[in-house]
């Protein structure tokens, strides 16, 4: 089993190099690479494909810049609109399955009831129509493959938002923090988990392809996610220097950006549940394990 792995050196792609390393080869691939994985230059992706003959391409390489994509959008709709209907078209010549990642915000972020993946999509910004431009250039290429629609990613590799908050805290006497709006803290590595699973059940299983939701059990608005952060970085002795009191709700609006947030980021994840026979711990559970690793 030979497997492509594009974005080998974001927080999705460094996990996806372990967890897919005990099925098979992994051939994983960065911007650098002289095999040809520029996302932004897409013609190229296709002969990378035709060259290497993976049996499985997985895509974690994308444009994740939310506020960057309103005034970048080319750009942002090359990497996740065009290049992964490149991908899946090379994939359905030869075929390949494609495994490749969304998320919530292709949903308009209305309601408190977590997204199923039948629910009606209506982007809010250009992020998300950009990741739902290159959903639907996967479904309609015909390949075999399976969309993994996730939340508030995070990883002790990289910037996340709890090292940005570990970092406020340690600086500041106050801190305002958005409380409006909802979600479960997805770990790359839970995520880079699940996908081998469901690759797994899925290569003697073509049924089970399409698209799921994956995010952790549980739910917590960023306010709430950053009380968490700091409580645990102050009991494992870092210097915090803000006060409990003086962390701040407030709502999206008192925090402008460029590109509009969802208020609702649930994800509903019983269909990925029951298909592919998987358990999903408590976000606690996996952010308390990455703080502990940053924290060290």
């Amino acid at each position: 089993m030979r497997f492509l792995l594009f974005g080998k050196s974001g927080q999705l792609g460094w996990e996806l190099q372990r967890s897919l390393a005990p099925l098979g080869e992994v051939i994983a691939l960065g911007t650098h690479d002289v095999q040809g994985a520029d996302f932004k230059e897409p013609k190229q992706l296709a002969s990378a494909v035709h060259t290497l003959k993976p049996d499985v391409i997985v895509n974690a390489a994308a444009y994740t810049s939310v506020d960057a994509a309103e005034s970048d959008a080319q750009a942002a709709m090359l990497v996740n609109g065009v290049a992964p209907g490149i991908l899946a078209d090379a994939a359905a010549r030869m075929n390949a399955w494609l495994i490749h990642y969304s998320t919530d915000y292709v949903f308009d972020g209305a309601g408190d009831r977590p997204w199923r993946e039948a629910d009606p999509v209506a982007p809010l910004n250009v992020y998300g129509h950009t990741k739902l431009a290159g959903e639907q250039n996967i479904r309609t290429s015909g390949c075999k493959h399976l969309i993994f629609r996730t939340s508030w990613v995070y990883a002790a590799r990289g910037n996340n938002f709890a090292k940005t908050m570990i970092r406020l805290a340690q600086d500041r006497d106050s801190l305002k923090v958005i409380n409006d709006q909802f979600g479960a803290p997805t770990g790359a590595d839970l995520l880079a988990d699940v996908t081998a699973h469901a690759i797994r059940s899925a290569l003697d299983r073509t049924e089970l392809a399409g698209t799921y939701h994956v995010a952790p059990t549980g739910e917590t608005s960023w306010f709430h996610y950053a009380r968490h952060i700091i409580s645990r970085a102050r009991a494992a002795g870092a210097p915090i220097k803000v006060a409990d009191p003086e962390i701040h709700p407030v709502p999206s609006s008192e925090i402008p950006t460029a590109a509009k947030r969802p208020a609702n980021s649930r994800l509903d994840t019983r269909k990925l549940r029951t298909a592919f026979g998987l358990y999903l711990p408590h976000w606690q559970l996996g952010v308390d394990r990455m703080l502990t690793e940053i924290l060290q």
